[in-house]
C-alpha cells in the first residue's frame, strides 16, 4: 500500500508523470479536478479504508502541505513516497503556454508557488524521496 506525494509547481510534469509512472496502479487525488478540500479529504480516506495506493497530485509547496497527507497514510500504515518536481520555470511557463482555459495557470501562480516550495526531507515521514526532472521530454528519476 503506498500514497505518492508530488511536490512541485504548476506545469512542471507531475501530471504527466502519474499517466506514465502511476495511471495503471494508483488512484489520482488532485485539488483541481476534484476542487474542495472536503471532496479531497473523503478520497484519501476511501483510498485508505479500502487499501488502495493513491498518488497526490497537487503542488504541496511546504512540507506544512504535505503534513496531513503523510500522517493520514501513516495511521493507514501506507508507506509514504515523495517525487519532488525540480522546478524550471522558463520550462513550466513554456508548458502552461500550451494549456488552454482553466488549466492554463496565470504566472503569478506559478511563481506564487515556486517562492513557498522547499524541498521535502526525510525527517518530514517519507519511506523513499526521489527527485524528478526532465531532459528532451524525458522524466529523469533520481534518489534524493
Amino acid at each position: 500500500m503506498e500514497c505518492v506525494l508530488f511536490i512541485g509547481i504548476q506545469a512542471s510534469g507531475k501530471s504527466t508523470f502519474y499517466k506514465e509512472q502511476f495511471f495503471n496502479s494508483h488512484i489520482r487525488i488532485n485539488l483541481d479536478m476534484l476542487k474542495t478540500r472536503h471532496r479531497e479529504d473523503i478520497y484519501i480516506a476511501a483510498s485508505i479504508q479500502a487499501k488502495q495506493p493513491f498518488v497526490v497530485d497537487n503542488t504541496n509547496p511546504g512540507a506544512e502541505d504535505r503534513k496531513k497527507y503523510i500522517e493520514a497514510a501513516k495511521r493507514g500504515r501506507f508507506k509514504v513516497i515523495g517525487y519532488y518536481f525540480e522546478p524550471d520555470f522558463a520550462e513550466s511557463v513554456k508548458r502552461n503556454e500550451l494549456r488552454a482555459g482553466a488549466a492554463k495557470i496565470p504566472e503569478i501562480g506559478i511563481k506564487s508557488v515556486l517562492k513557498k516550495l522547499t524541498p521535502p526531507g526525510a525527517d518530514e515521514g517519507f519511506d523513499e524521496l526521489y527527485k524528478v526532472t526532465s531532459q528532451n521530454g524525458k522524466f529523469i528519476v533520481t534518489e534524493l
